[in-house]
């Protein structure tokens, strides 16, 4: 039976919570899993602390009726996250608190306080995976825990559980990939005819783009994810500011018609290569890929890596990366991943 807090309780929280209400009876029949969420600790929302168990109904209709924790019924009120990771009865932590991408806290404290008391830590931040990740994965082994960050760089596609296990043993030489979905949703609408600034608006208007932008279409959020896949993969032991950056800002209609001319297409790829000098590049930069590569064909709010392996060759993932739904999948694939290990 697998103890769970939960840190943090925003969309992908919430959405973790429907999944685990709807999919229980045939998680338990199918998988062989079984769970209790023991903890949930939010900044906004307040906290609750039941070592029995809660009702994750209950907890839901607290939120989204009466807009705090603290009006579900039961259990103990008023612990910080701190305190919910340390005290509870929780084996599991997952983290999902709103951090700050340019320190990565509070998000690594959390896995660091979580992971030096031997529990394991489940996450979907960024921050901790960006950031800290060969030093919080030294901490998990250190201490027979299990850190795991599947949901960090395509949502509910499993691209690093793919590239852990089902590719284990080979070597990469390079990782390359479409990794962030809003600007390749741009670059999609632009290939149709509409300018830089026409199909921004329409991509904030659908959600997928920020009122700032910045973190999207100047490649930030895709360099954060080139960073966790080449520590991950390739040893790299690298930050997001090592990644060399270029976002989509500067191509024109001119530049899509030119490439669609030559049989090209536009896409913001994210790639670390390692050299026949041994070192290793990561870069985040608009490239017009040939038309018969597997990335070229990926459109709209669609993300794809392509893992170059000594064994095996190019095999490339596809699939959504983002979504409330599909990241809470992530966080459940990790959780299963953690029963099946037997920690």
């Amino acid at each position: 039976m697998q103890k769970i807090a939960m840190i943090g309780f925003g969309n992908v929280g919430q959405g973790l919570a429907d999944i685990l209400v709807e999919k229980k009876a045939k998680l338990k029949r199918k998988q062989g899993y079984e769970f209790k969420v023991v903890a949930i600790s939010d900044f906004k929302l307040g906290s609750v602390y039941d070592p029995d168990g809660l009702n994750l109904k209950r907890v839901l209709d607290a939120v989204r009726k009466r807009g705090s924790l603290d009006a579900y019924k039961g259990g103990t009120h008023g612990w910080d996250a701190l305190r919910t990771i340390r005290e509870s009865n929780a084996d599991t932590i997952i983290e999902l608190a709103f951090t700050d991408l340019k320190t990565g806290q509070p998000a690594i404290k959390h896995c660091r306080e979580a992971l030096k008391l031997g529990k394991h830590v489940v996450t979907s931040n960024k921050g901790p995976a960006a950031l800290a990740y060969p030093s919080l994965a030294r901490l998990a082994k250190k201490h027979d825990a299990r850190f795991m960050i599947e949901g960090t760089v395509m949502s509910g596609t499993p691209v690093l559980n793919v590239g852990m296990n089902d590719l284990a043993g080979n070597d990469f030489t390079s990782i390359q990939g479409i990794l962030n979905g809003t600007t390749n949703y741009m670059l999609s609408e632009m290939e149709k005819g509409a300018d830089y600034e026409t199909v921004l608006k329409k991509a904030q208007d659908l959600g997928y783009a920020e009122a700032d932008p910045t973190g999207d279409v100047e490649g930030v959020d895709a360099a954060g994810k080139v960073t966790i896949l080449a520590n991950m993969f390739m040893d790299a032991g690298i930050r997001p500011e090592d990644v060399k950056r270029k976002g989509i800002t500067k191509i024109t209609p001119a530049d899509i018609e030119k490439a669609t001319k030559e049989g090209k297409r536009w896409k913001l790829i994210g790639t670390v290569r390692r050299k026949r000098t041994g070192t290793l590049e990561a870069s985040v930069k608009p490239i017009a890929l040939p038309l018969s590569d597997p990335l070229a064909g990926v459109m709209g709010p669609v993300n794809a890596v392509t893992f170059d392996s000594d064994l095996l060759g190019k095999v490339t993932v596809i699939g959504p990366g983002a979504g409330r739904i599909e990241t809470g999948y992530s966080i459940l694939t990790d959780l299963l991943a953690i029963e099946r290990s037997g920690k």
